[in-house]
């Protein structure tokens, strides 16, 4: 990776929506090379996939919270293809410190958000313990 393949991530980033002659433009190369550079930096795994952004109060997602969870160490496999199955569950990462999984919940609402933390995670085996923090208002870079 160099200084315009990050140039080139920078402007995907921003606007994924960019046509080859677009980006090319903006990165001031040629669109010969700014198509040879992205089909790199998919093929390569740098790029991973391109996604539309939406908000979530727009199509119904009025509750959002981020969901800590202890679970038992040797369970995370099996965990991680649980959580998958749950639609509300739109981020999930393993992590270190006071818990061990945080989550990021979005729901049609208080009852679903309860639900979804009540009745589907603190059901899945091996999880200990869940805390939930509410989210008041939260904003994309």
């Amino acid at each position: 990776m160099d200084d315009i393949d990050g140039r080139i991530i920078r402007e995907l980033e921003a606007d994924g929506r960019l046509s080859g002659r677009a980006l090319a433009e903006r990165v001031l190369i040629s669109r010969a090379n700014a198509y040879s550079r992205l089909e790199r930096l998919v093929a390569d795994g740098v790029i991973t996939g391109f996604t539309a952004r939406v908000d979530p109060a727009k199509v119904g997602l009025t509750t959002s919270a981020y969901v800590s969870m202890t679970v038992r160490q040797n369970t995370w496999r099996d965990l991680r293809e649980r959580l998958r199955a749950i639609p509300e569950v739109r981020h999930m990462a393993l992590t270190g410190g006071d818990f061990d999984v945080m989550l990021l919940v979005r729901a049609e609402g208080n009852d679903a958000l309860r639900r979804v933390v009540l009745e589907q995670l603190q059901a899945i085996p091996g999880v200990l313990s869940t805390r939930t923090f509410l989210i008041f208002e939260d904003e994309e870079n």
